[in-house]
């Protein structure tokens, strides 16, 4: 129990264990207050003298951060009763109710802070008969329980899987032999964790009013995390390295959870862990995001495509007699690990609403960083690769053709051959309530030949055409595509 020892107020008790187990936070503390969004929690007061809610004011001020703004959103004055005028374009707007077991001297206030609240910490102040009294401070999180809320999940299962569960399963291997590994997310142990990853992000410390007045949309939260959790440009929780020798650092096949690495990097000053790959980093996003209330699973893909020069295809050059040979920049990975967060998308139609495909693997740049997603998984299933974010490089991904071209010394091209089939392969998460595989491959891709997929390929083709004339012309004086020989080719050919 915490009390504080005031002036007209005796006692402030805000009842962390009770609190805490209604808002689902109960394994993350038993001393902090830990709140959700669009909830509320109940504070227990004892007066000096008692308290008639008819002659005296109880007025709260919930603030975030050090320059805290009514009209950003980021402070609130809020009372019993609620006499507090506000201007009309202000944002967030907490309430405060009297319980009904209220008796003389002893009352408890219901708080709630709204549906769209900013996440981060918090400090609640009480004026009482002309004295202002600091309550407390408490971290603010998402809340997937309140329908209010932009991350709020329907089904009770799915929601103790992607928000509180913390054992699960990352798929690596091959297509052909699927290789489950255990991973702890631990995200019961890391709020303050999380929430210091926002509080060092480049937009935060550029400028703080404007970062936590946006934190109130798990848009924006989200491609946060995923910037963060890389460390290319920032001071991101791991470092890449995609072979050996890891010297200073593990291997990231040593890693078996999220928890030591990021309570290394919040120990060594916020500084790079070294040293992660694709199911790292992943495993590591998800654990963040479920700490800050967000829904979040790790999805495999294989056969997963990495399309640089944005056409949505991977394109190999072969090389007719006396064409120079140059390395490409698409590639065709084994498996690849990303993953996802549920969220509202009124940015878009309520139709790409729900899961999202988030990246912090730093492969591309995106908004000028090394960052992927949300992009809505049903946008990738149906080819709108004109939405944000990051549609294009994601589908890619999982739906891209593979072309092979024989190129000639004028500079045109022939096209030898076309694979639709290759790229994006068993696509898998945990199932929810098992250790089972899912596969979720027709979340991201209509079978070859189906009408959905016909239907879409004339869209993406038409978002593609441009892309990919500049593609080849930019290759091409570039001299950055893959050219390989006639004869290894058809050596190759005549090998199958």
């Amino acid at each position: 129990m915490l009390t504080l020892f005031l002036f007209s107020v005796l006692e402030v008790d805000v009842k962390v264990a009770d609190n805490n187990a209604k808002h689902h936070t109960d394994l993350m503390s038993t001393t902090q207050l830990i709140m959700r969004r669009g909830q509320s929690f109940s504070i227990h007061l004892k007066f000096k003298e008692p308290f008639n809610p008819g002659v005296h004011n109880l007025v709260f001020t919930a603030t975030l951060g050090n320059i805290p703004d009514k009209i950003r959103g980021t402070k609130c004055v809020f009372g019993i009763p609620d006499f507090v005028k506000r201007a009309p374009n202000a944002k967030a707007i907490w309430k405060a109710e009297l319980s009904p077991d209220q008796k003389g001297r002893n009352v408890v206030v219901n708080i709630t802070p709204p549906a769209d609240a900013p996440v981060g910490k918090y400090s609640l102040f009480l004026n009482y008969l002309g004295e202002d009294k600091k309550l407390g401070h408490f971290p603010l999180i998402f809340n997937p329980w309140c329908t209010d809320d932009s991350v709020y999940m329907e089904n009770e299962e799915k929601i103790q899987e992607y928000v509180l569960n913390e054992r699960g399963v990352i798929f690596k291997g091959s297509g052909n032999y699927i290789s489950p590994m255990f991973w702890d997310y631990g995200q019961d142990d890391m709020v303050e964790i999380a929430l210091t990853l926002l509080y060092v992000s480049p937009e935060h410390l550029t400028n703080p009013m404007k970062d936590e007045a946006a934190r109130y949309n798990p848009i924006y939260v989200s491609r946060i995390i995923s910037r963060m959790i890389n460390s290319d440009e920032d001071r991101g929780v791991l470092k890449g390295q995609w072979e050996g020798p890891y010297i200073g650092g593990m291997s990231p096949t040593h890693w078996s959870g999220s928890y030591p690495i990021l309570k290394r990097w919040y120990n060594i000053g916020c500084h790079p862990v070294k040293f992660g790959q694709c199911w790292v980093f992943a495993g590591v996003m998800c654990s963040v995001m479920r700490a800050l209330g967000i829904p979040c699973r790790v999805i495999t893909n294989y056969e997963s495509a990495h399309d640089c020069d944005k056409n949505l295809t991977i394109d190999v050059y072969h090389a007719d007699w006396g064409v120079k040979e140059i390395p490409s920049p698409d590639s065709i990975w084994t498996f690849h690990v990303w993953c996802e967060g549920w969220m509202k998308r009124p940015d878009l139609s309520p139709e790409f609403d729900g899961w999202q495909v988030l990246d912090p693997t730093p492969q591309e740049l995106s908004g000028g960083v090394h960052r992927c997603g949300p992009a809505p998984v049903k946008a990738i299933l149906n080819g709108n690769t004109d939405l944000d974010y990051d549609v294009p490089f994601v589908f890619a991904e999982v739906n891209a053709d593979c072309n092979d071209y024989l190129v000639f010394k004028n500079g045109s091209k022939k096209t030898i051959s076309t694979d639709s089939r290759r790229v994006g392969q068993n696509i898998s998460t945990k199932s929810v309530g098992s250790n089972k595989r899912w596969d979720i491959t027709s979340h991201y891709k209509h079978t070859e030949g189906q009408a959905h997929r016909i239907k879409y390929r004339p869209q993406v083709k038409k978002n593609k055409l441009s892309l990919t004339r500049l593609s080849f012309a930019c290759l091409c004086s570039a001299n950055s595509f893959t050219i390989v020989t006639k004869s290894s080719f058809l050596a190759q050919l005549f090998s199958m």
